[in-house]
């Protein structure tokens, strides 16, 4: 966006003061720091009543104005009373001048307004007033070249949040809850994606009922972040749906995941893990495409890696992924979780994956507790990158009366 020219010479005799270009300058510099529209409001009036040695306030308002001043600086009994700001700038309005600064008539004092507006946007009018001598020709060209300045920000600002408002739309279309899973499963999930306003990135996780009681659980990660990540996420969360459907072992989801990823140069790679769990058999298979081990976590609150064999990750077209079974009672939690949770900068792999096994966690705590001590001891909501875990523990089985009496 062009920023309006600086008014006046460039240079000032030379004897060691500040050139009034210099000022101005330094001035304007300090005003539109943020994309806060009400500092900068305050910035402005701020460096306007220092420049002026007297008073100034921001009516706010574009065709209709507000019945007060909501941000001032200086000496609020020198300015002029808001509708007086307010009925001067509609008289100024409609004359072809009414970008430049003007008085304000029926007030008694010296006062001035610029209209805060810029390229046909107004958003309000900036008031400044002081004792003594009125506005000299230069401290005019001061006050409107600074309030432009302003309205410049302003305008940039509001841009910025209608982005921002659209981004977070479409951020919340892509964003679907997991599937439920069946009711012999207690299943948790955390979501956490980097950034202030981020709400949804590439990590993402998801559970399907399948037949027989057994539910897949999976968690996956889209290489990069942001809105294009999240994008990919969505198309692979998609597919894993369709194909789940079919009942197929785990290690084949995840090869047909590769080969349609494969097929579209766009799609970015992704990891993913992969767990079947069975509660009528009591076990788990796993399978990997370059993602990180699952933990488990016994009935003392001991957090211990399983061993699998990893697999390349999702859209490298080279498939191979091999599943392995481990036995899963119901006194134990199994967490998927993606690298977020886990890696630091300037920290190798393992000793990352090291920190996780040595979080001790209380005895027979529900699952929730357990992402919740996992998120905390690991520091998760300053994670540099997006972070997903899952946990999952099976129900116990309550015995029939007529049973247990046999």
């Amino acid at each position: 966006m062009a920023e309006p020219p600086v008014p006046g010479p460039a240079t000032e005799p030379g004897n060691g003061v500040p050139s009034r270009l210099s000022t101005l300058r330094q001035a304007a510099a300090r005003i539109g720091t943020t994309l806060d529209e009400d500092a900068t409001c305050a910035e402005l009036v701020r460096e306007v009543a220092g420049q002026v040695g007297g008073a100034a306030a921001v009516l706010r308002g574009g065709r209709e104005f507000r019945s007060q001043y909501e941000t001032a600086a200086g000496n609020p009994a020198l300015l002029p009373g808001p509708w007086l700001v307010a009925a001067a700038r509609q008289e100024a309005a409609g004359r072809r001048e009414s970008g430049l600064p003007y008085p304000v008539p029926g007030h008694p004092g010296v006062a001035l307004c610029v209209p805060l507006a810029t390229n046909a946007h107004c958003y309000g009018v900036l008031a400044s007033a002081r004792e003594g001598t009125p506005f000299t020709h230069e401290e005019r060209e001061a006050l409107a070249f600074l309030t432009e300045r302003a309205a410049s920000h302003i305008r940039h600002a509001r841009e910025h949040d209608a982005v921002s408002g659209i981004v977070g739309k479409l951020q919340r279309a892509l964003l679907s809850a997991p599937g439920r899973p069946h009711p012999n499963l207690d299943v948790a999930i955390r979501y956490l994606p980097v950034g202030q306003s981020a709400l949804i990135g590439g990590d993402w996780c998801e559970t399907v009922r399948l037949h027989f009681g057994r539910t897949l659980l999976v968690v996956g990660d889209v290489m990069g972040h942001g809105l294009e990540a999240a994008v990919d996420m969505t198309a692979y969360r998609s597919s894993l749906r369709y194909i789940a459907s079919a009942e197929l072992p785990p290690h084949r989801v995840l090869r047909q995941l590769d080969d349609l990823a494969a097929g579209e140069p766009d799609r970015r790679p992704a990891t993913c893990l992969i767990a079947q769990i069975d509660p009528n058999r009591g076990q788990v298979t796993i399978t990997s495409a370059g993602h990180l081990p699952p933990a488990v976590i016994d009935e003392r609150g001991r957090a211990s890696l399983l061993p699998i064999p990893v697999g390349p990750p999702l859209g490298t077209g080279l498939g191979g992924y091999e599943p392995v079974t481990y036995r899963l009672d119901p006194s134990q939690t199994l967490v998927l979780f993606t690298d977020g949770l886990v890696e630091r900068r300037g920290e190798d792999i393992d000793g990352s994956l090291r920190r996780l096994t040595e979080v001790g966690f209380e005895a027979a705590s529900g699952i929730e507790d357990v992402l919740d001590t996992l998120l905390a001891r690991l520091d998760a909501r300053h994670a540099e990158d997006d972070v997903a875990v899952l946990a999952a523990r099976l129900h116990h089985r309550s015995v029939p009366a007529r049973d247990a009496q046999t």
